[in-house]
């Protein structure tokens, strides 16, 4: 039972890694769209290049906040982000 517990959570885990990554994906096609580059997306949402860059590799768990200021910015609805997770 626990052996199956854990794979099951691996694959919880992986899945959601990918999901971040395509959310990554989502932002980076809308701000490229419009014509931004990371640091003026930065400035709009209150945060840095860096942290921008590491959302768009999917290298962190975007926070639901951040991604509001990101769709808010790029005038998008939020759901446009996350569609087809």
């Amino acid at each position: 039972m626990r052996e199956g517990l854990r794979k099951r959570a691996e694959a919880l885990g992986r899945d959601h890694e990918q999901r971040f990554v395509e959310v990554g994906r989502m932002v980076a096609e809308n701000r490229l769209r419009r014509g931004m580059s990371q640091q003026e997306l930065a400035i709009l949402c209150g945060t840095t290049q860096s942290a921008i860059a590491r959302l768009e590799r999917g290298g962190r768990p975007p926070k639901l906040d951040t991604l509001m200021r990101i769709a808010d910015a790029l005038e998008v609805r939020l759901a446009d982000l996350i569609e087809d997770l």
